[in-house]
């Protein structure tokens, strides 16, 4: 789908100056445990499967839709894992804020497939073998598959640095 055009909208308005927008990423493993990764057409670099929560979707349902439109498959989300405010610079000079609630997910069935324009390819990568990855998906990842049941966030007064607290 790529950018939705509520924000096409805005950015008509503001240019790239900071925009605030809810996200959602998904942490998908297949029966082999590896894990559902994309390789993004904007930067090139792989990462979990995110996108936007459009106006009026609530942020489980927007897991679903962003990971079957961008990969054709089918997940159920089990739990929310992680809760983080982050920044991202596009390479065409918008800038961006992205409240991200990160989910683990059951893969319930389909094929992974590059399914839209926003991912160069779609793989599975043993837990072990992962690309090299940003701070913002390995910490999405790591709290998808830490064994808790709580979700992750960063501590009251603490503020983002590639993933660490300050």
């Amino acid at each position: 789908m790529g950018v939705p055009d509520y924000i096409r909208q805005m950015r008509k308005h503001i240019g790239h100056d900071l925009l605030w927008l809810p996200s959602v990423s998904a942490v998908v493993r297949n029966e082999a445990g590896e894990l559902l990764l994309g390789k993004r057409s904007d930067d090139g670099r792989w990462s979990v499967v995110s996108g936007f929560v459009e106006p009026g979707e609530q942020p489980a349902t927007a897991v679903v839709r962003e990971v079957q439109e961008e990969t054709g498959l089918d997940v159920e989300p089990i739990r929310l894992a992680s809760v983080v405010s982050h920044p991202h610079h596009y390479p065409n000079g918008d800038r961006c804020e992205y409240l991200n609630l990160g989910f683990h997910c059951r893969l319930v069935g389909g094929t992974a497939r590059v399914n839209d324009d926003e991912s160069e390819a779609v793989e599975w990568f043993a837990p072990d073998r992962l690309p090299d990855l940003d701070a913002h998906a390995r910490l999405v990842l790591a709290h998808a598959l830490d064994g808790t049941d709580a979700a992750w966030y960063l501590p009251a007064g603490a503020v983002w640095n590639d993933g660490n607290a300050h």
